[in-house]
Formats: C-alpha cells, sequence, structure tokens
C-alpha cells in the first residue's frame, strides 16, 4: 500500500489485515510508517502476519522504487495486490496556483502510481494473478472550481487504468479505479485551509465520508475484480454518467449504465446548474466588496 502510513490508505492496509493479508507500507515518514505499523498490529488475525515498512518516495527514482518493492518481494512473497494511495492536493484559482505546483502533483498522483506498477505487473503477468487498485477520486470524474492542478492527475489513472486493464486481463490480472468522495483524513483537513470559497460551497453539497467506510468499498470491489469503485450514491451516478468506454465487470452492471444514463444525466445538468450558481454568486460578491471597499 502507498500513502499507507495515514488516511484511506492506512484504513485499506488495516482492512487486508483483517483479512489475514501481509502487508507492506510504502511513504515518506518513516515515524508515520512505524506508527502505523503498531496500529495495524493490533488487528492481526493469525502469528504468521507480518507488517514491512519502507519509506520511500514513490514519485521521484524509479530504479529506487523498483529496488525497494524487489526487496519486500523477497521478505514476504510476490505481491497479490497493490493499492496506488500516494497522493497530494493543491486547490486555488488557476492563475493563482504555481507553476511547480502542477508539475509536483503530476508527478506524486500520477508518476507515484505508474511506478509502483511498473515495478510489480512483470512478476503478476509471470503468476497470471494480480490486483492493481488505483485512488483516483471524484475529481478524477468532474473537473471542479479550484481542482485545475488536482483533477487531471486524477483523471489521468483513468486512462493509465484502462488501458493497462485491456494488457493484463489475459493474464487473469485485475485493475480497479477507485473514486472517493470528500473523506475525512488528514490530507483532507489540509486541504481544506486553502480551498477556494467556491470550492468549498460545491464540497458542501456532498457529505464527508469516514476513511474506514471507503476502504472497505475499495477492498472489497478490488478482491472482486471490479474495474470502477465508488461509494455512496452520489459515487454510483458518477460512475455510471463517466463511463463511457471502461470496461465492465458483468452484463448487468453493462445494463445498468444503458438504463440509468439518461436520467443521472438529467440530475447531474442541475448538478452542473448549481454549481455554475455558486461561482456566479461568488464572483458577484467579491466584486460588489471590491466596489465597495474603493467608494470607502
Amino acid at each position: 500500500v502507498t500513502g499507507g502510513s495515514s488516511g484511506i490508505g492506512k484504513c485499506i492496509a488495516i482492512e487486508c489485515y483483517k483479512q489475514g493479508a501481509f502487508i507492506t507500507l510504502i511513504a515518506r515518514d518513516e515515524n508515520k510508517l512505524l506508527q502505523t505499523k503498531k496500529e495495524i498490529e493490533k488487528y492481526s488475525v493469525n502469528d504468521k502476519q507480518v507488517v514491512l515498512c519502507i519509506s520511500v518516495d514513490v514519485s521521484k527514482d524509479y530504479e529506487q522504487v523498483e529496488n525497494v518493492l524487489k526487496q519486500a518481494q523477497e521478505k514476504l512473497g510476490p505481491v497479490d495486490m497493490l493499492v496506488n494511495c500516494a497522493g497530494t492536493s493543491v486547490t486555488g484559482k488557476f492563475e493563482d496556483i504555481e507553476v511547480n505546483s502542477f508539475e509536483r502533483l503530476m508527478a506524486v498522483n500520477y508518476l507515484g502510481s505508474v511506478y509502483p506498477s511498473r515495478a510489480v505487473i512483470a512478476t503478476m503477468k509471470e503468476r497470471r494473478m494480480g490486483r492493481i487498485v488505483f485512488v483516483s477520486s471524484q475529481a478524477g470524474q468532474l473537473g471542479l472550481f479550484g481542482y485545475t492542478a488536482y483533477s487531471p492527475t486524477k483523471f489521468a489513472l483513468r486512462g493509465l487504468a484502462e488501458a493497462l486493464q485491456m494488457e493484463v486481463k489475459p493474464y487473469n490480472i485485475y485493475i480497479t479505479v477507485a473514486y472517493p468522495p470528500d473523506t475525512d483524513t488528514p490530507g483532507f483537513a489540509e486541504e481544506s485551509k486553502t480551498k477556494p470559497l467556491e470550492t468549498k460551497l460545491i464540497s458542501e453539497t456532498s457529505s464527508v465520508c469516514q476513511a474506514e467506510q471507503v476502504a472497505r468499498v475499495i477492498v472489497k470491489d478490488a478482491v472482486q475484480g471490479n474495474f470502477n469503485s465508488s461509494v455512496g450514491s452520489d459515487g454510483y451516478m458518477l460512475s455510471i454518467l463517466t463511463s463511457g468506454m471502461s470496461p465492465v465487470t458483468s452484463i448487468m452492471e453493462g445494463l445498468q449504465q444503458v438504463v440509468c444514463m439518461g436520467i443521472f444525466r438529467i440530475v447531474g445538468l442541475f448538478y452542473l446548474g448549481s454549481f455554475d450558481s455558486i461561482v456566479r454568486r461568488c464572483m458577484m460578491q467579491r466584486e460588489n466588496s471590491e466596489s465597495t471597499d474603493k467608494t470607502e
């Protein structure tokens, strides 16, 4: 589990550990990793289980990522499931975001998933089995105000997942793309400190989920080999609306998409209209405030 020292990644690791898995946690902060290791070990179901911690930046040096994953597999055996959960966020108006933030987010959120996946895929193909999870976001299904740096990196994961799934499906390897909503994590709390007002108001149109709930859904979908993983009614609607040419797990899933697409598109248009209204209202309030300040 990359990004496994906190938030959704940590909860996914706990969920898998509860089911008897051996866990390798990968993150940058060694102290956080060790604290998380102790927390996860409380949920062991047998004496043989192991939690291995590796401190590395998965977005910088592919050879280093490849080497540490090779070492992990030598200690614990081949990777059955890789969960790419390392990620970060920057919010703000497009022209206010530093250019290097666009580069950094693409490195962490996209390449930080490419590198670990690239490092394990050959062994999975040899074994004719495996699961790879990419943790995207609802902001990877729908571009929203304030997310011009973040959303494209999460959209990119879907393109990677669709292409990779077509390559590895004959080898009995299944890809899952998870689209969690706003989730109560340290990262979300940090992001909320700098969110533009428009982004906050749009986010408030849906509730904040708990990381444990999101983790249970992701693990369940990954084990079942589902390509899409969504949480709640809003997540279900978005997954159908954005299904496009994405693979389906069953004929029933495909039929649900066909039947529900039209009505969900109507609902989605109402959402988009309300979001546009929020943005216009905030702009007018800001302009009125600025004109008042000038007259004073």
